[in-house]
C-alpha cells in the first residue's frame, strides 16, 4: 500500500478541499491501512488525473497530417517492438508522454469513423501510459440517411445506433455536421440545419434530433456529441442558437464551441457572440459545450466537416491540403497559422476565453483547443493561466489588435477561477459527462489515476509538468517527467445488439461493400495485446 501524506486534495466530485492523506492498494483509492511506502506531498495540490474528452488524437486525418507535414516532425528514436508511427514526433509516444506529464491520464478521440475504427483503435493502443476511448461517427453515411428518408421506427434508429456502438468499441457517438458531408458529394457547398440533403430529402435537424433521441433512448451515458453546421463563419451564433432550441430538452454536447461564437457586427462584420452563447448555455440545463480554444501559431486543422474544409482550403498555410470523401467517411486536413497580429484571429481566441469565463457552471463547460485545430494540446497550462489569472490575461489583451478586443468583452471580464473549479472543468465534470464512475475523483475505490502540482502563482509553470502521476496506481511521472511506461486500455460500451439488425448490416454491407461486416468490426485480438478494452458499465 502507499501513503500519499499531507497533500492538498482537490477533489470537487467529493465535495474535498482540504488537507490529508491518500492511500493506493491494487491500483485503486483505497481505506487507510499500513503503508509499505509513504510519500510526503507536503506543499503539493492533489486531483484526480484530467480527463480530455475531445481530442484528435488518431485515425485517418490525424495520420494524414502527418504524412502532409512532414517538415514539422521532429525523430524520435524507435523504441523495439512498437510500430513505425512511435518513431515520428507528434506520434502516439509523443502523446502519451505529453499528456502524461501534464497529468491527463485519459482522454476520448472524437471522430472515429466506423469503417476506419479499426485503424483508430490499433492506432490509440500505441499510446502509452493514458486510458482512450472513441465516439463513433454517424449523420451522413448511407445506411441511416436511407432509414430516415424511408421514415422508419425509431426503435430501427436505435438498433442500427446499437450496432454501430458494438461494431467499433466506441464510448459514444458523435455527428459531424450532419447531412453535409453527403450534400457535399451532391455538390452542395453550404447547409444550413432546415437543408435537405439531396436524394435523401432529410434536413440536418431531422438527423441531428433522430441520433439524440436514439442515444437519449439506449441511455448511453455521454449525451449526443454535435459539430454544428457552418463552423467558421460569421453570425454562426444563430445556427448554433437554433440547434440547442431544436433538442428539446434532452441531454446533449456541442463540440468547440469557440467556433460557434461569432457575429457579424463592426467594420469587418466579424465580432464575438460569446455572451450570446453562454447565456442559452447558462440557461439550458440540457447543454453542455467543451470550448475549442484558439492558441496562436502554427496547427493544423483536422475534421470530418469536409465541406467546412474544402471552403477553408484557400486559407491553407502552408499552401498544401488533402481533402477524402467515401460513405460518409472522409476528411479534410488544412495546415493553419494563428497570428496574434491577425484581427481575425485575435477575435477567435477571445471568443473561447469569453465562453470560459462567462458560463457559470464548471460542471457544463469543457476544456478542449479541439487539438490540432485550435491549438495543440500542449498549449493547456498556458490557457490555465488565463483563466486562473486576470493579470495575465491583461498582458495578452495589451498585445492584442485594438480593433479585435473592442468587438468582443473580454477585456471588461473580471472573473479568475479557482483551483477548484479547474479540478471540476477537467477531472469531475467529464468524468460524469462520459458515464466514467471510477475515474475523475478521489473516492475509495475510484482508479489510482492520480496528479500532484506544487502550488505556485506561474499557473502555466505549475501545470506543465506535474510532479507525480499514478496510472493505475503506478507511478509514471516524477517531476514532470516520465519515468515508466505503461499500456493503457480503450474504454468502451458493450451494446446489445438486435439479431435482425446485424442480418440487415450485414446484407447492406455485402451489397455496398462486396466484403464481409465482419471485417469492420473491432475484436479484441486485433489489436494483439492482452486485455485491450475494458468495458464501461452503463
Amino acid at each position: 500500500m502507499i501513503r500519499l501524506r499531507n497533500a492538498r486534495i482537490v477533489d470537487p466530485a467529493n465535495n474535498r478541499d482540504e488537507q490529508g492523506d491518500l492511500y493506493i492498494r491494487d491500483g485503486r483509492i483505497a481505506e487507510k491501512g499500513e503503508a509499505t511506502e509513504t510519500i510526503d506531498l507536503k506543499g503539493r495540490i492533489v486531483m484526480a488525473g484530467a480527463i480530455d474528452i475531445h481530442t484528435h488524437v488518431a485515425g485517418g486525418n490525424v495520420n494524414t497530417a502527418r504524412l502532409l507535414l512532414p517538415e514539422y516532425h521532429k525523430a524520435h528514436s524507435a523504441r523495439p517492438g512498437l510500430t513505425a508511427l512511435s518513431a515520428a514526433g507528434w506520434s502516439t509516444g509523443e502523446t502519451g508522454r505529453r499528456y502524461a506529464e501534464m497529468g491527463f491520464t485519459t482522454v476520448v478521440e472524437p471522430a472515429m469513423l466506423p469503417t476506419h475504427a479499426l485503424h483508430s483503435h490499433l492506432e490509440m493502443a500505441d499510446i502509452p501510459i493514458v486510458d482512450k476511448a472513441g465516439l463513433c461517427v454517424l449523420g451522413n453515411d448511407d445506411f441511416l440517411l436511407n432509414l430516415l428518408r424511408k421514415k422508419e421506427s425509431p426503435s430501427a434508429i436505435r438498433d442500427h445506433v446499437a450496432f454501430m456502438l458494438d461494431q467499433t468499441k466506441a464510448l459514444g457517438i458523435k455527428v459531424i455536421n450532419a447531412g453535409a458531408s453527403a450534400a457535399f458529394k451532391a455538390n452542395a457547398r453550404t447547409f444550413n440545419l432546415d437543408d435537405e440533403v439531396p436524394q435523401y430529402g432529410v434536413t440536418s435537424r431531422q438527423i441531428v434530433l433522430a441520433l439524440q433521441r436514439a442515444v437519449s433512448e439506449l441511455g448511453i451515458p455521454h449525451p449526443l456529441h454535435v459539430h454544428c453546421n457552418n463552423l467558421g463563419d460569421p453570425g454562426n451564433a444563430d445556427t448554433a442558437v437554433d440547434t440547442m432550441a431544436a433538442t428539446d430538452g434532452l441531454p446533449v454536447h456541442f463540440a468547440h464551441m469557440q467556433f460557434y461564437g461569432y457575429g457579424k457586427e463592426g467594420k469587418r462584420g466579424f465580432s464575438s457572440a460569446a455572451g450570446r452563447i453562454a447565456a442559452e448555455v447558462n440557461a439550458r440545463k440540457n447543454v453542455t459545450i467543451d470550448i475549442g480554444q484558439v492558441m496562436f501559431g502554427q496547427t493544423v486543422t483536422v475534421s470530418c466537416d469536409v465541406m467546412r474544409q474544402f471552403t477553408a482550403r484557400d486559407q491553407a498555410r502552408p499552401r498544401k491540403w488533402v481533402m477524402f470523401e467515401g460513405e460518409g467517411s472522409g476528411g479534410g486536413v488544412v495546415p493553419y497559422s494563428y497570428s496574434q497580429k491577425s484581427f481575425y484571429n485575435a477575435v477567435q481566441w477571445a471568443v473561447g476565453l469569453e465562453l470560459f469565463l462567462l458560463i457559470n457552471d464548471p460542471m457544463r463547460v469543457f476544456f478542449t483547443t479541439d487539438h490540432p485545430n485550435g491549438a495543440p494540446f500542449t498549449a493547456y497550462p498556458q490557457i490555465f493561466a488565463f483563466l486562473m489569472d486576470r493579470n495575465v490575461r491583461a498582458e495578452w489583451i495589451a498585445r492584442m489588435p485594438k480593433a479585435a478586443m473592442k468587438v468582443t468583452t473580454l477585456p471588461e471580464i473580471s472573473r479568475e477561477y479557482s483551483l477548484y473549479e479547474i479540478a471540476t472543468m477537467t477531472r469531475a465534470a467529464p468524468a460524469k459527462l462520459l458515464g466514467l464512475k471510477d475515474r475523475g475523483h478521489l473516492g475509495i475505490g475510484a482508479v489510482a489515476d492520480i496528479s500532484t502540482y506544487t502550488d505556485q502563482a506561474d499557473k502555466a509553470r505549475m501545470f506543465s509538468a506535474a510532479n507525480h502521476v499514478f496510472k493505475d496506481g503506478r507511478l509514471v511521472v516524477r517531476d514532470g517527467e516520465v519515468i515508466a511506461r505503461h499500456q493503457g486500455r480503450a474504454l468502451m460500451l458493450k451494446a446489445d445488439v438486435e439479431p435482425a439488425m446485424a442480418r440487415r448490416m450485414g446484407g447492406y454491407f455485402n451489397d455496398t461493400y462486396g466484403l464481409d461486416a465482419s471485417l469492420f468490426t473491432v475484436t479484441p485480438g486485433a489489436l494483439g495485446m492482452d486485455h485491450p478494452f475494458e468495458a464501461v458499465p452503463w
